[in-house]
């Protein structure tokens, strides 16, 4: 392992906490050590009071923090002095024991300090990090891992066994580090759990983990069990949206809302996935209690997940102890499956969600193999990985949690979406919660948004089989598509009709109306298959019902999608598919309009390029972001019972009235 403390950069941190802050972020930069607000770090100060006072506190990272990207704000000051006395009692419930650290913090605008604050103040060093380290892990889920730890560190690490995090834990730790401890220890091993450096600076603090961590890696090579190997796989395969479409389904409907399922298959998750004793190594449980994860492997791809969820509720309703009080927050949706053909799937209510845990997971295959080849994994017991997962301080999270936002877990697709309408349809989608899959044919649909619920295509939706490709591409990296926005199309230069170009004509329908259809038609499934029901919004254009001259092609290419739109909502009602459209005029904030345009069509009517904006009934200027929103808005419940629908979005126009 490579130590990355680069003394150009720490010089710019020059106090305490500033190095803490410093070698946090070092550590939260290496994804083999911790993933995604894993791990902790704290730094003792003395600092005087409001009263004069010189008090020890204990800055320890804050909930909700994650270590590559803390800054000063992310850490809580405790005062020491209450926490050493909260070690000494005998017994402490966990919302109490955080009701204790966060009623002594000195900042209350702080976050919740860490369960493992107490655990960090009885370590007798200025500076603490605990990390979740791959390779101590490793080691630690073997049949004989204590035995491994010990050859490894010798008397350099206190080992404490497993306990879970809290109170408990800082009890047991004390007790053991106070018998075991020496001037030759630099570190814990917490078994099935992580490892703790420490140092009375941030650079010893650091090194330290670094040493101990290669220490580790160092022995997994020794013994043949660093190097992983994935037999040749065809991770290409045939298409299957439609499957993971169905899955999904089965998914959501059975944790009473929609979900995300992100499919990753490569060498890795294929050849894990069918490993000769897959039924076994998947179903131990987790590589850490902080990484608990349902894990199902499914044969092939959607079959059993029913068979799976009735034994977890049966498991459930056996081991817990408040089964009635709990069902309410019983979440039996597995958060992996593991597929033969398909490789890796992950589940979450969001993107970021499912994202989240598809990282965490590849790192324990990586962990698993390891301790496979190490000797065997051997996670903990049932009843501990229970226990984590139930946990009183977990499930409080879960029942504080707020409302989630009104399309989480849903899936939207938006054509033309780099720019204009389409680009702010997929802000307004985004911002109400749902993934959103952006098609267009300009590459700058790619990088438009830098966000894992956001996947940019670049598409031409004029082709079939750009359109399944697109398609299988972004359904396996949401899992289906409950909103469609058909936003593409194009508007050619005025032409009469007696002068049209039958070319111009032909392309015109083919972007306007043909890819429309091909759309319409792939998706259909998915949108029958939407948890919530399908919704797809048209936008059209004022054009349907007040064609003017010399836009022929583009008027008949809207109106014929106008009356495709009809003819789908008698089609897919039945189907909970509601369909609706928006007929925008005079949208200026698009790239068509640029100030040389608007200039000159002001200037034809004799008016400021202001008062042409706002020629409407109503003398309003009408914007991207105004259509966008209603079509979003549409997608919500409050027209949960509406399909068919033409809105004008105009301002009001007197040929329309």
């Amino acid at each position: 392992m490579k130590s990355l403390w680069d003394e150009k950069e720490a010089k710019q941190f020059t106090d305490d906490l500033g190095l803490r802050v410093y070698t946090s972020r070092l550590l939260g930069r290496d994804k083999t050590l911790v993933l995604h607000g894993g791990g902790n770090t704290s730094v003792k100060i003395t600092e005087q009071n409001i009263l004069g006072e010189q008090e020890e506190l204990l800055y320890v990272k804050g909930s909700g923090w994650d270590l590559e990207t803390i800054d000063r704000l992310g850490f809580s000051p405790v005062r020491m002095e209450h926490l050493l006395k909260l070690a000494r009692l005998e017994s402490l419930s966990d919302p109490q024991m955080v009701n204790e650290l966060k009623t002594h913090m000195t900042l209350s605008s702080a976050p919740t300090p860490s369960v493992e604050a107490i655990l960090h103040a009885i370590l007798p060093y200025k500076y603490v990090d605990h990390t979740h380290a791959n390779a101590v892990v490793t080691i630690t889920n073997t049949e004989n891992g204590e035995e491994r730890i010990r050859e490894i560190y010798g008397d350099r690490v206190v080992i404490i066994p497993y306990v879970m995090p809290g109170f408990d834990l800082a009890r047991e730790c004390e007790k053991i580090f106070a018998e075991q401890g020496s001037d030759q220890t630099i570190g814990v091993v917490l078994m099935n759990h992580g490892i703790f450096s420490f140092g009375e600076d941030a650079r010893q603090s650091y090194d330290r983990m670094i040493d101990l961590v290669s220490q580790a890696e160092q022995y997994l090579e020794s013994h043949g069990a660093w190097e992983l190997s994935s037999p040749e796989a065809d991770s290409s395969g045939s298409p299957l949206y439609k499957e993971l479409a169905r899955l999904r389904n089965e998914l959501s409907k059975a944790s009473g809302f929609p979900m995300v399922l992100q499919t990753k298959q490569n060498a890795q998750t294929l050849g894990f996935a069918n490993h000769k004793n897959i039924d076994v190594i998947s179903q131990q449980g987790p590589a850490t209690p902080d990484h608990v994860i349902r894990t199902k492997r499914i044969p092939m791809l959607g079959r059993d997940v029913g068979g799976y969820i009735k034994e977890y509720k049966a498991y459930f309703e056996q081991h817990s102890p408040n089964a009635k009080e709990e069902t309410a927050i019983l979440d039996p949706v597995p958060r992996v499956i593991l597929d033969s053909e398909y490789g890796l799937c992950t589940v979450g209510r969001s993107a970021k969600d499912a994202a989240i845990v598809c990282d965490i997971y590849e790192h324990t295959i990586e962990i698993i193999l390891r301790a496979t080849a190490l000797g065997g994994f051997k996670a903990l017991p049932a009843q501990d990985i229970f226990d984590v997962e139930y946990w009183d301080l977990e499930q409080a999270k879960l029942r504080s949690g707020g409302n989630p936002p009104v399309f989480s877990g849903e899936v939207a697709l938006v054509t033309g979406a780099a720019s204009g309408i389409g680009k702010v349809c997929v802000d307004s989608l985004l911002a109400r919660g749902a993934a959103v899959i952006g098609l267009d044919i300009s590459s700058e649909i790619e990088g438009m948004v830098d966000r894992q619920d956001y996947l940019g295509i670049v598409c031409d939706v004029t082709s079939e089989q750009a359109i399944r490709d697109a398609i299988e591409k972004g359904v396996r990296a949401f899992g289906g598509v409950d909103i469609l926005i058909l936003n593409a199309g194009i508007f050619p230069a005025g032409c009469r009709i007696e002068n049209m170009d039958l070319a111009n004509w032909q392309k015109t329908m083919q972007v306007n109306l043909d890819a429309n259809l091909l759309l319409m038609r792939e998706l259909y499934l998915l949108l029958k298959l939407a948890p919530h029901g399908g919704r797809v919004v048209v936008i059209g254009s004022k054009n349907v019902p007040a064609p003017g001259p010399g836009a022929g092609a583009y008027s008949a290419s809207k109106a014929a999608l106008n009356q495709l739109m009809r003819v789908a909502a008698l089609e897919w009602g039945k189907d909970n598919i509601r369909i609706n459209e928006l007929h925008p005029n005079a949208v200026f904030d698009t790239a068509i309009w640029t100030d040389e345009v608007l200039q000159s069509r002001a200037d034809s009517y004799g008016l400021s390029v202001d008062e042409y904006k706002k020629r409407n009934v109503m003398g309003v200027e009408i914007t991207s972001h105004d259509v966008a929103e209603l079509a979003a808005e549409m997608c919500g419940p409050l027209f949960a019972k509406t399909t068919a629908a033409q809105v004008p979005v105009d301002g009001g126009n007197e040929r329309v009235i």
